[in-house]
């Protein structure tokens, strides 16, 4: 049966061929050429326009490849760019950085000729201490010693009290162990400013032994008085922004708001040595 039926698709095909062959010749002998050319060209049409359908697709998905290559291109190029400007902005800013480190630090040099700095980077603050313990990147090898002060242009910021080889801690003035003498600029009115437990949480530290009548208001700048601690005098501690009763002295307690924004720190000056104590 497969071979009767192999037989018979093998003779429709001749027939077909002979037909595509003959027919078309027959009608140009009789003068019907222009018959033939439309019959071609009926049969024919249909795979022309596919042909160009598909001609015109793989036209257009070239385009749209190459569009694709030459956007990337631009987007690497604009990219490159906004790199290179960004590396900009990122290097006009240490620079300016630097400066104003440079400015601050020249200008506490010229207003205390008497006192020598060592500068220091902060490389480390400690979990959980309201960010008034930190270390400095200077050490031992450096002359870094305990008890020197540590300060910025602002004002205080506190005192070493560890040093190892190449590092040291520091504790600033928010650190309840810390103790400072300090006095009211206006008024001359002295006291010790100290860390408190209950104020650390908020950046501020207190003056006490004030008595009762104590001349001291909101507003007033707090500097260190150089006298019973490690400071020299003169330096800006920061200003009152509350006075409170002291229910243990039955005097009075002064919030101290510090000068030197101690949070944004990232470079101070170690103050490691000066020749006078005024007052």
């Amino acid at each position: 049966m497969g071979r009767f039926f192999k037989s018979r698709f093998f003779v429709v095909t001749v027939i077909i061929a002979l037909i595509v062959v003959i027919v078309p010749s027959v009608l140009s002998a009789m003068g019907l050429s222009s018959y033939v050319r439309g019959a071609l060209g009926m049969i024919a049409s249909p795979f022309q326009a596919a042909f160009t359908y598909v001609t015109d697709a793989v036209t257009g998905f070239g385009d749209y490849f190459t569009a694709l290559e030459e956007l990337a291109a631009e987007n690497e190029e604009l990219r490159q760019q906004l790199d290179a400007v960004n590396d900009q902005l990122y290097n006009a800013s240490l620079l300016e950085e630097e400066n104003e480190w440079m400015r601050d630090y020249l200008g506490l040099k010229r207003l205390h000729i008497d006192y020598q700095f060592a500068e220091a980077t902060i490389i480390g603050r400690e979990a959980g201490s309201q960010l008034t313990v930190f270390t400095l990147n200077r050490g031992s090898l450096h002359g870094i010693a305990v008890n020197m002060p540590v300060l910025v242009d602002d004002g205080v910021v506190g005192a070493v009290v560890e040093v190892g080889p190449t590092w040291c801690r520091v504790e600033t003035m928010l650190e309840t162990a810390s103790a400072l003498g300090a006095y009211v600029e206006r008024s001359a009115q002295s006291g010790v400013v100290s860390g408190s437990f209950s104020l650390a949480s908020e950046g501020k530290c207190v003056m006490e032994y004030l008595d009762a009548e104590a001349d001291i208001r909101v507003g007033d700048r707090i500097l260190t008085s150089g006298v019973g601690s490690i400071y020299p005098a003169g330096l800006l501690i920061g200003e009152v922004t509350a006075i409170v009763p002291d229910p243990y002295s039955r005097g009075l307690k002064a919030e101290i708001t510090p000068a030197v924004d101690l949070s944004s720190l990232s470079r101070v000056m170690i103050l490691t040595g000066f020749d006078t104590y005024s007052n």
